[in-house]
């Protein structure tokens, strides 16, 4: 399966990955206010890959003008339920639907790593103001949580993945050096119902190409374990967001 077939299989569960996938912490968006060193509040922002509209929401109510761009149908759907204020254009990070200078930040929430970055990093330059923004970041869970390690574990044995200790940093590496991305890490935490913590953990890429009968019997599984470890049925989830911004 080619990358952009495995980012468009989220077009399948659009619906779940709307209602259970985790927003992003206030600390972020100051974050990339600082690294961007503007406010978002008046500033032109493109989102892309943006989904159902979990990071553009929060843009969006910063103050800041968005426009997202989104290739699934699917996920464009939902996000016009939960966004119809918000402009939204059909496309990717390979070929970007956008006037050349006319953006003054650039974002991709979890929606980088689905490009070719040959052609995305052209195109980010070409839509770019002059010192505008490009911002990249990714939503992972914090991984020095023993249960969190315990089952990214159980993850990685499932998927066939490489069974190292996760690098934090490693989010960083493969981004192009010429840019001079500035970097840093927010860590923030949700808690939630045990069953929005399994419907969220469906919703990953792989396990939307796996199978029905592989997912359910993982996530049976997985149920009996949490149910062990929370038996309040509430699931406290920690999370590492890394962000990287380059100026124009």
């Amino acid at each position: 399966m080619t990358i952009a077939s495995q980012a468009r299989s989220f077009d399948k569960a659009a619906a779940g990955y709307a209602a259970n996938r985790p927003s992003y912490p206030p600390a972020l968006f100051d974050a990339l206010e600082e690294l961007a060193s503007r406010p978002l509040n008046g500033a032109r922002v493109a989102d892309i890959g943006a989904g159902t509209g979990l990071a553009t929401a929060p843009l969006h109510a910063r103050g800041a003008h968005v426009i997202a761009v989104e290739p699934g149908p699917g996920m464009a759907a939902q996000f016009r339920l939960r966004l119809p204020e918000v402009p939204l254009v059909l496309g990717d990070g390979n070929n970007l639907p956008l006037a050349s200078g006319s953006v003054d930040v650039l974002t991709y929430a979890q929606a980088w790593h689905w490009t070719d970055q040959r052609t995305s990093v052209p195109e980010a330059l070409r839509v770019l103001r002059p010192g505008g923004a490009l911002a990249l970041w990714w939503n992972d869970s914090d991984t020095t949580v023993a249960w969190t390690a315990d089952q990214d574990a159980r993850l990685r044995h499932l998927f066939d993945a490489d069974d190292s200790k996760p690098d934090p940093m490693a989010r960083f590496r493969g981004l192009p050096p010429e840019l001079g991305f500035i970097t840093r890490q927010v860590s923030w935490a949700r808690s939630i119902p045990l069953d929005t913590h399994l419907a969220n953990l469906s919703s990953y890429s792989d396990f939307l190409v796996l199978g029905e009968k592989a997912t359910k019997a993982f996530l049976a599984a997985e149920r009996d374990i949490l149910t062990a470890l929370f038996p309040s049925g509430t699931v406290e989830e920690r999370y590492v967001v890394s962000l990287a911004v380059a100026r124009r």
